[in-house]
């Protein structure tokens, strides 16, 4: 198994919670799970952002979610028993998933990027299995959750997480909460139909995540010139092909993308007007071969007031925002229901 580990230190201060609160003296430990198309990680964090350990695979959801699932447990087992081994305690585990999904139950219902992961009840899988507490929360929801309380979004009301990662979803904060819709489905951006035609991401030819997510760049390249590249090109070769190697269509592929990531970001401006959206993985990566024609799309469509109350920025977390994000999700759902126990 692939790794990258930090070195297991104490945490400074009483920053572990314990059922919600803040136990003098007590040191208590949150695995969190940040299970995506591609990778799975799992790290031993603190509640103050400190991530203590980390390991790494690759999810492999082609083999199957029995395949594919035994690798998540296998990376959380690896980390708890590192954990365990330095003499600390795991408390909670959160995990940070692309939906749709039940977000109370933790029931996932065939998220794109997980074929295969069909009902499957994710929750109550994970706490027979580890024997702690599980709270699951939507990967677009648990990155927002984690630049509002560590990155680029600490102490703003109004802000947009895009995942920008294999999939394309959305978290939501307005008015300063989480906003989650009728069903919980709020921020399933990347189903949204931005062309009659294209290539085709969540079931539906021209969708947002069929254009500007990292399977949508891949799936972009091959539509527009299935003579240079193959069915199953990804981004990043896509990226390589464009920036080291100046290949003229890898550029088109790349600049098309991000006009279509600024006419959805448009979108957003116009009709949720936030402070600020911040941008994930693929623009922290690519940066201005993505971004350069999204902001020019973006500032030609936007309704000028919205516009100028708006910024576009990329992660402030970079690519720890999938590590946050877990541990995030957990501890806004732990202070939620220590709230609700005070009314």
């Amino acid at each position: 198994m692939e790794h990258l580990s930090r070195e297991i230190g104490e945490p400074s201060g009483n920053e572990i919670i314990a059922n919600g609160s803040h136990k003098s003296g007590a040191l208590a430990y949150i695995l969190g799970l940040d299970i995506g198309g591609t990778k799975t990680a799992a790290v031993l964090a603190t509640a103050a952002g400190r991530v203590l350990d980390r390991f790494e695979v690759a999810t492999r959801p082609e083999e199957g979610f029995e395949a594919s699932f035994a690798r998540v447990r296998a990376v959380g087992e690896e980390v708890l028993r590192r954990a365990q081994a330095a003499g600390l305690e795991i408390s909670h585990i959160g995990v940070s998933v692309g939906g749709p999904l039940d977000v109370e139950r933790g029931v996932i219902y065939s998220p794109p990027n997980l074929p295969g992961w069909d009902a499957v009840p994710l929750k109550e899988l994970l706490e027979e299995h580890f024997g702690l507490p599980v709270v699951v929360e939507h990967d677009g929801m648990a990155g927002a959750l984690a630049e509002h309380r560590f990155g680029a979004g600490r102490g703003l009301k109004h802000l947009i997480f895009l995942t920008l990662g294999t999939g394309l979803g959305a978290g939501l904060i307005l008015n300063g909460q989480p906003y989650r819709g009728a069903t919980g489905a709020a921020g399933s951006v990347g189903h949204v139909r931005m062309a009659q035609d294209g290539p085709v991401a969540w079931g539906k030819a021209g969708s947002w995540e069929a254009f500007s997510s990292g399977t949508g760049i891949g799936r972009l390249a091959h539509w527009r010139y299935p003579e240079k590249f193959s069915p199953h090109v990804t981004a990043k070769e896509v990226a390589e092909r464009a920036i080291q190697h100046g290949d003229p269509a890898a550029q088109a592929v790349l600049e098309e993308a991000g006009e279509y990531l600024g006419k959805g970001l448009a979108m957003l401006v116009d009709i949720l007007n936030p402070e600020m959206i911040i941008l994930g993985s693929l623009a922290v990566r690519l940066g201005d071969h993505l971004l350069g024609p999204a902001l020019r799309v973006l500032e030609r469509e936007a309704e000028p007031s919205a516009l100028a109350a708006v910024r576009i920025v990329p992660s402030e977390l970079g690519e720890r925002i999938g590590d946050l994000a877990s541990v995030a999700g957990l501890l806004a759902r732990l202070e939620r229901e220590k709230e609700a126990l005070k009314r």
